[in-house]
């Protein structure tokens, strides 16, 4: 019953005050301008995980810990493999990323959706992947962004004009 209530409670505080409030309440460090899209789980250490300022997360798990140690838990009834995750500034996290214990992501950077990330990821880089690899660089995306950009981000009609667009 308790573990409902906890929920419960979790789900209200939410809906009321934020996503990124929550988190900061979870004790995740997270800077301004920070948007936590659908659910996103900082696991079990939310306290471990430091996020930078414009950092967009969709939905997504952070795991701060190493859950295989399991099977050695009988000989080892106190072992934890434990590290912390720290997200520059300036980030975007696609959907279903799950980013592993001491990962640490620089400034500038884009998750494609579906990457499992572990490790010391490049500023100003595009990842994708499981496990997530280095794609291009940041420029070469904002290039090809530019190229292939609609430009209807804030349309009042953007819907028409994409009907339109694609002949639906």
């Amino acid at each position: 019953m308790n573990n409902i209530l906890i929920k419960l409670y979790l789900f209200i505080y939410k809906k009321l005050f934020g996503s990124v409030s929550l988190a900061r309440k979870l004790g995740v460090k997270i800077g301004e301008d920070c948007r936590l899209i659908g659910k996103v789980d900082f696991g079990s250490e939310p306290y471990l995980i430091e996020i930078g300022k414009h950092v967009s997360i969709t939905t997504s798990s952070f795991v701060t810990h190493d859950g295989g140690v399991w099977v050695m838990r009988k000989e080892n009834p106190k072992l934890d493999v434990i590290a912390p995750i720290k997200i520059g500034n300036n980030v975007f996290i696609g959907t279903g990323c799950i980013i592993l214990p001491g990962t640490i992501i620089g400034n500038n950077v884009v998750i494609g959706a579906g990457s499992v990330v572990k490790g010391i990821i490049d500023s100003e880089s595009i990842y994708a992947g499981i496990p997530a690899r280095k794609v291009k660089e940041l420029s070469d995306y904002k290039d090809q962004c530019l190229s292939q950009g609609l430009h209807l981000k804030g349309e009042a009609n953007k819907k028409n004009l994409l009907c339109e667009m694609f002949n639906q």
